[in-house]
């Protein structure tokens, strides 16, 4: 309920509670260093140097303040308006929750020149507060460590990654800042420190992309308790990256920040234009999606008293917050345009350049929608559909190849499950404007069979999703991998709230079939081939672990002499008849499908752009660094 589910993203969630506690006093302008650790048992360490959390009696509750901060909820000092002008913590129940899941629980409080210390197992203290040494009047802070309860977590492997992704960002939030995380299981450890800001920030989402600014425009300014920093510049792509946050929340829904932002955006730059005669008026008429093309913005505001609301209640609602960021950023962007007119024209010469290729985008999707009225059904002509028409119970598979395509036409549920072949390799749309994204045959059959239209959240309509689930079905091949990770970039780019809503899944084909008598098996890794070997207590290798007893037949599989026992890799889709395919891949009560969801979107805009942007560099930056993590790679 507070955390938001028991998988792999709310235990993670743990570390950020604790974490935000130590950002509270950081905001505070009472702690400049935090540091994480992730213990050799799992366990994880939050050490900071804020003031430390109070230890005296609590008037009401006749016990330690710091044992009502861990055990009650919503105790913390946020609710009090008196301790922090400001706070994050995006439901505000901080460590008790962190307590309440955790198998044990450790603290320990530095302040008033003593030691204060209390444990906890499963959220109940074992003792009450003790004192347990003296320290230095000036020495302040609180550690806590932490055991996540693997009897409520479906896993308990913490990843350095995730949480490397998260305090990277909450460095960048608060400059003033240091933070430090380290691994103690294989040594890791990374230092985030940035002067910059969220200045760096923008040149950090944007080092795989070639600007055409030397620096960041920065913003900074603070009405009524409301402090407002922004810094955004353009680059030579066609996508626009904004992230907002609120007291160090990522609000991923936006909010009245993000409309302030854009509104001043448009109008101020709108402006400058038309009194620069940069833009005709009697030629194209821009929009806001024109002057946002190649945008990257971080806009981070602090804000006393913020109400959330949206889905996942991570967007701002308070009316005030649009005025103030709309008056701040159009004053201070009115001022930097002036000052800077070659980089201004250059700005707006690329929103020009946007509005054209908008303009032959609306004519390739009316030309898409005339040729849809003119044919019976509208949908293309490979979908294979479904009979169910209520899309919540309806999915489509997105199939790799015609033969492939094939085989799932006939092992499918026709009543529930649609099939669509793609032929080939869809275009890259990160290398591409919406006008060309349109012309790609593939991807106008996807955007025709879903229904829901293409782009914005102006253009996209989700009510009129055709399915429920839309499942990528790949080869487990390296050619597999590149049609995923082409198509993965397509709905993130251009149909992100099918991915935002929980509707994208990666279908997970068998990479072996593993044969015993006449009995079939299927393993869809090396462990649990491995696995079910063991299990019938076969061994294909010798004593130093080289195969024995083995041959290869003339179809490739390895056969295991004297014992009945083949083993085949499936190269590829079109390799499974259509029974195969129905009982290991498609069918709903044995199948294993991955939904893809965006943990990080600033970590996840990187890897797009790193992978499928222009800029060769970085990418081979990340082939080099990452080359050593590949097991099994077919040429």
């Amino acid at each position: 309920m507070y955390i938001g589910d028991v998988s792999s993203r709310g235990l993670h969630h743990l570390a950020y509670e604790v974490v935000d506690n130590s950002i509270d006093e950081a905001l505070a302008g009472y702690c400049d260093k935090i540091s994480l650790t992730i213990n050799k048992d799992g366990s994880i360490t939050v050490v900071d140097n804020g003031r430390g959390i109070p230890t005296g009696m609590h008037p009401t509750e006749k016990k330690s303040a710091l044992e009502v901060v861990m055990t009650v909820l919503n105790a913390g000092g946020k609710f009090d308006r008196n301790t922090y002008k400001v706070s994050g913590g995006l439901h505000g129940v901080g460590v008790s929750v962190v307590n309440a899941l955790s198998k044990w629980l450790k603290v320990e409080v530095r302040r008033e020149g003593k030691i204060f210390y209390q444990e906890y197992k499963a959220g109940v203290p074992t003792a009450p507060v003790k004192e347990i040494g003296k320290v230095d009047p000036k020495v302040t802070g609180t550690t806590t460590t932490f055991m996540p309860d693997d009897t409520i977590f479906s896993t308990t492997n913490i990843k350095f990654e995730i949480l490397e992704d998260r305090l990277r960002e909450l460095a960048y939030l608060n400059k003033e800042v240091t933070i430090i995380i380290k691994d103690e299981r294989n040594k890791k450890e990374n230092r985030f420190h940035f002067e910059g800001g969220i200045k760096e920030f923008v040149k950090y989402i944007d080092s795989s992309r070639k600007s055409f600014m030397k620096e960041p425009i920065f913003i900074k300014g603070e009405r009524d308790n409301t402090q407002v920093e922004v810094a955004f510049q353009y680059n030579e792509s066609y996508n626009d990256n904004i992230f907002t946050y609120v007291n160090d929340i990522n609000t991923h829904e936006g909010g009245t920040h993000l409309v302030g932002f854009k509104t001043a955006l448009t109008r101020t730059l709108n402006n400058y234009g038309s009194k620069a005669n940069i833009i005709k008026s009697d030629k194209i008429q821009l929009t806001g999606d024109d002057f946002r093309e190649g945008l990257t913005c971080v806009i981070s505001t602090k804000v006393p008293e913020p109400q959330f609301e949206g889905q996942t209640k991570t967007k701002l609602g308070n009316s005030e917050v649009k005025s103030i960021v709309e008056t701040i950023v159009g004053e201070q962007l009115q001022s930097y345009l002036e000052e800077n007119p070659s980089v201004a024209k250059k700005i707006i010469e690329k929103c020009l350049r946007a509005a054209e290729a908008r303009e032959a985008a609306r004519k390739a999707r009316e030309l898409i929608r005339r040729k849809n009225a003119l044919e019976f059904s509208g949908l293309p002509g490979k979908l294979a559909d479904c009979s169910i028409s209520d899309p919540e119970h309806c999915e489509i598979y997105l199939v790799e190849g015609d033969s492939a395509g094939g085989s799932a036409k006939q092992g499918r549920d026709r009543r529930f499950q649609a099939i669509l072949p793609l032929k080939g390799k869809i275009l890259n749309v990160e290398k591409a404007r919406m006008n060309k994204v349109l012309e790609n045959d593939e991807i106008k059959s996807i955007i025709t069979a879903l229904g829901a239209g293409i782009g914005n959240s102006d253009e996209f309509d989700e009510s009129k999703l055709r399915y429920g689930k839309v499942i990528l079905m790949c080869d487990a091949d390296v050619d597999g991998s590149h049609i995923r990770t082409l198509l993965l970039t397509f709905f993130y780019r251009h149909m992100k709230e099918i991915i935002e809503t929980g509707r994208l899944y990666i279908a997970q084909p068998p990479l072996y079939k593993i044969k015993i008598n006449r009995e079939e098996h299927y393993a869809y890794d090396e462990n649990e081939k491995d696995q079910i070997l063991k299990r019938f207590k076969i061994n294909t290798k010798s004593a130093n672990n080289e195969p024995s007893e083995t041959e290869v037949s003339e179809s490739g599989e390895i056969v295991v002499k004297g014992k009945g026992v083949s083993i085949s890799r499936f190269k590829g889709l079109g390799e499974m008849n259509p029974e195969q395919l129905w009982s290991t891949t498609m069918n709903p009560e044995t199948r294993t499908i991955l939904q893809v969801t965006i943990d990080s979107a600033v970590a996840a805009d990187k890897v797009f752009e790193t992978l499928m942007g222009e800029e060769v560099e970085p990418r081979r930056e990340f082939i080099e660094k990452n080359a050593k993590y590949v097991k099994n790679l077919d040429i």
